[in-house]
């Protein structure tokens, strides 16, 4: 039996902008996605100036903003122990009623140590704080016995697990940290403008499966690019590159 291909369907750049035209999207739609934004994410300042230049509340209190940002930089820069004091003089309860938190500020503090180089420091800390968590946690134990495994090698560049030194552990832990503490709050633990580019990215790749059409490859510049196009650029660029 003979394939049956199905013909892609083509759309200008002109009727996509034509069709993109009738969309309407109200400004103050877009200005609480960004205020969502700023206030979930801490950026305290930001917030108060997007505040004036708009006109919309930012719908919180905003010291509330500046004691999330301040515990969000302690644990960006590896001070932990402030952290941990800063989320108790902000509600005890965060961390008594999460102990996976706890557990990875815990751990988050190990790898301070060992970053430090005190080894010693860090086995302590292991035996006496970790170490009965893992028993409690079984859960938890892998976590800990990959942190560990840092102190196998005496430089870091080799070790399997080498990430965990990286600064994206600690923007890790610090995102985990405030979504816990904004759901303590009874608000929005992830804001709303990264979901919506996360569906825009997913619906571009379910209209590529079935049409060329303009599409925004950098989310940044958010320029449309002619699928068509792009491609005999690539074309000529690779004929170029053979000659």
């Amino acid at each position: 039996m003979a394939s049956t291909t199905v013909k892609r369907k083509t759309i200008s750049k002109d009727e996509w902008e034509q069709r993109l035209a009738k969309v309407t999207v109200e400004k103050q739609t877009l200005n609480q996605l960004i205020m969502n934004y700023l206030v979930i994410e801490g950026y305290v300042e930001a917030a108060e100036q997007f505040s004036r230049e708009s006109g919309l509340s930012p719908c919180v209190d905003l010291l509330s903003i500046q004691e999330r940002r301040e515990i969000r930089h302690a644990v960006q820069a590896g001070d932990i122990d402030a952290a941990i004091d800063l989320v108790n003089d902000l509600n005890p309860e965060i961390l008594d009623t999460n102990p996976k938190l706890y557990f990875h500020l815990q751990q988050q503090r190990l790898i301070e140590l060992i970053r430090q180089g005190d080894d010693e420091g860090a086995l302590n800390f292991a035996a006496e704080e970790m170490a009965p968590r893992g028993e409690e946690h079984p859960e938890f134990l892998e976590e800990l016995e990959r942190t560990m495994a840092l102190l196998a090698f005496q430089d870091s560049k080799d070790s399997p697990v080498k990430d965990l030194l990286l600064p994206q552990q600690r923007q890790k832990t610090a995102q985990e940290l405030n979504k816990v503490i904004l759901l303590s709050q009874s608000r929005e633990p992830d804001p709303r403008l990264p979901k919506l580019l996360n569906m825009l990215a997913w619906s571009q790749e379910k209209l590529d499966e079935r049409m060329d059409y303009p599409r925004i490859n950098d989310f940044v510049k958010a320029e449309l690019v002619y699928s068509i196009d792009a491609q005999d650029d690539m074309d000529t660029s690779d004929s170029n590159n053979a000659l």
